[in-house]
């Protein structure tokens, strides 16, 4: 069997479930019946009552799981620490809430949770007597936009690594790989009266290596020849949006390597030629069976919040294409078939 296995985020589905063309048991038969073996799941968005849920709809799961043969691989959890208005969330409520979490993953059948970027670091020490208990771990997501330079990530990768628990690691998502800019996403804010002047901007930046965010830092804001370019609110949108895409080497991993959880394989537009438009993902699967990976990558669409109005949501067709893309690199990397 393939030390790199594959699965799918429902996260790329979402449309089509919170627009009620596929239920839950739909989407569990969509991917069956293509050879999906694995998923990610945000309980908040597709388990009612979550982290409670009531026992029929667990029993639901269940049936979900065993009738499909579905492998559970990781929950996506968000710790809203603004959820309040007047205060963030306290240590104390923080922690606990993660523990009602971490109960549920149990009970799916689920070993791993990613936590969303920015949960403080200060849940990892008193989470870990539940994570081990209950056979969970915890891994943040390391996401473009804030990746291993913020305050935050870096405050949390210090205490995973002061406490080196198998229980506590990082989730990577491919976001941070960008080679361009997601041409879906220009497309939309072309549509919403972005020049093609700031476009090429941003993606001249691309084209020299870098990324909007590093040379947003580098000039501690927007660079004067891209603010002499900026002449109405969606020219602002697109150039503030732009810095969601990092361009960082695959070398960037190599620190963190024996922390690395889980992948989010990051997907904005299957092109027809059977690529990822943005991402590298052959270099990237090469990169990783180098390193002698063992575990998932998820297929994460997330080119669905860029469809223009008017036009098709495609979610199930580009998430076929990528999951065609990955498997048929791996089987290139091991010489085997890949679920």
């Amino acid at each position: 069997m393939s030390k790199i296995k594959t699965c799918v985020s429902l996260y790329s589905l979402q449309d089509e479930y919170l627009n009620k063309r596929m239920s839950l048991e739909d989407i569990f038969k969509f991917l069956a019946e293509n050879s999906v073996e694995g998923i990610e799941i945000i309980p908040d968005q597709m388990m009612q009552n979550a982290p409670h849920p009531s026992e029929q709809t667990l029993a639901e799961w269940d049936r979900l799981v065993s009738t499909y043969k579905m492998k559970p691989v990781i929950a996506d959890v968000f710790l809203n620490t603004n959820l309040y208005k007047n205060r963030e969330l306290t240590k104390k409520e923080c922690v606990d809430l993660l523990i009602e979490e971490i109960k549920l993953a149990s009970r799916l059948g689920i070993k791993l949770i990613r936590l969303v970027s920015m949960v403080p670091a200060f849940v990892i020490e008193p989470l870990l007597p539940y994570a081990e208990k209950y056979n969970v771990t915890l891994a943040l997501e390391i996401h473009a936009g804030l990746s291993f330079d913020v305050k935050k990530t870096q405050d949390f990768i210090k205490e995973m690594k002061r406490l080196d628990s198998p229980y506590v690691g990082l989730v990577i998502d491919t976001g941070i790989f960008c080679t361009r800019l997601p041409r879906v996403m220009a497309e939309y804010c072309k549509h919403l009266g972005t020049r093609q002047e700031v476009t090429d901007y941003i993606n001249h930046i691309f084209e020299q290596g870098k990324d909007p965010r590093k040379v947003y830092l580098e000039h501690n804001g927007f660079p004067t020849e891209l603010k002499q370019l900026l002449k109405s609110d969606a020219d602002y949108f697109f150039a503030h949006m732009a810095d969601g895409y990092e361009n960082e080497p695959f070398s960037v991993l190599d620190e963190y390597f024996p922390y690395i959880k889980h992948f989010h394989f990051k997907l904005f537009e299957m092109t027809k030629s059977g690529e990822e438009y943005s991402i590298d993902y052959k270099g990237i699967l090469q990169y990783l069976y180098d390193k002698g990976y063992d575990g998932y990558v998820s297929t994460e669409y997330e080119g669905n919040r860029w469809v223009l109005p008017g036009h098709p949501m495609k979610e199930k067709e580009q998430v076929l294409a990528h999951q065609s893309l990955i498997r048929n690199v791996i089987q290139e990397l091991e010489g085997q078939e890949v679920y």
